[in-house]
């Protein structure tokens, strides 16, 4: 199956089309968030920073391949100006790849989250 590229909503920046069994999954709005993010693989962490988050999962722009269905921890800091919170607040999230693809020398992680957990810090 061939991927067109196409104008992601809201952006000027052409992505690989998605197929259509995501459908669902993208279904929430997407929040266009550029967040730093602490990305835990077997093999270390890496940086990383979200592109955009939804109700069902995050798109990560991160510095290595990581294949479709693995399973992932990550850590997404959540400074306190924007929360309007006295302090900051990490979000803690365990979810599985649900797409993996490489663009503009960049790598590319689309991840459900099927657990998270907030930690003032």
């Amino acid at each position: 199956m061939s991927e067109e590229l196409r104008p992601e909503a809201g952006t000027a920046t052409a992505v690989a089309a998605r197929p259509a069994r995501y459908n669902n999954m993208q279904s929430a709005a997407r929040f266009p968030l550029r967040l730093p993010v602490a990305f835990h693989l077997k093999n270390g962490e890496q940086p990383g920073e979200t592109r955009n988050i939804s109700a069902n999962g995050v798109l990560l722009q991160v510095d290595a391949p990581v294949a479709v269905g693995a399973i992932v921890e990550f850590e997404i800091s959540m400074p306190s100006e924007i929360l309007g919170a006295p302090t900051d607040v990490v979000v803690s999230c365990r979810g599985r790849v649900v797409r993996s693809f490489e663009e503009e020398s960049h790598h590319w992680v689309g991840v459900v989250i099927d657990e998270y957990k907030f930690e003032r810090r």
